[in-house]
């Protein structure tokens, strides 16, 4: 008797290994988005301290808060020629606080913009002048 070798792969191992990489492929894009979109928040987060130790240096001079985050000081906060973060993915405004009054309460926001409105966990951050910050710490938001 003759021993016939077969070589190669028959069609059912290779369909096999396809749908696996398939499988593994969908899992890896997937994830690999949502880490991506949670490593941005650290854009908004920081853009928001960043105005926040602006707006307390700014009181400090001047008595007052203030919205203008773009001019320069003594008039503004000197943080930024537009208003949203470096790359687009946040978009930052400054309004009157709690009072109602920019002279001794501010929210700054940070919303999401262009690729990062998929973070729908997070798409908005705010601090006021007391500190407070939203969405809460315990929504994992801020780490």
């Amino acid at each position: 008797m003759k021993h016939i070798h077969m070589r190669g792969m028959s069609l059912i191992e290779l369909l096999t290994v396809v749908m696996i990489v398939g499988v593994l492929s969908a899992l890896a894009v997937s994830t690999y988005t949502n880490y991506t979109l949670r490593a941005n928040r650290t854009e908004g987060t920081t853009a928001l301290l960043r105005i926040q130790v602006a707006e307390e240096k700014f009181f400090l001079a001047n008595n007052t808060y203030t919205t203008d985050f773009t001019d320069p000081p003594p008039t503004g906060l000197g943080i930024s020629a537009t208003a949203t973060t470096n790359t687009g993915r946040y978009t930052l405004s400054i309004a009157a606080g709690g009072t109602g009054s920019i002279a001794n309460s501010y929210t700054a926001t940070a919303a999401a913009a262009g690729i990062q409105l998929k973070d729908t966990s997070c798409p908005t951050y705010t601090v006021t002048e007391s500190g407070t910050r939203t969405p809460a710490d315990s929504t994992g938001c801020w780490k």
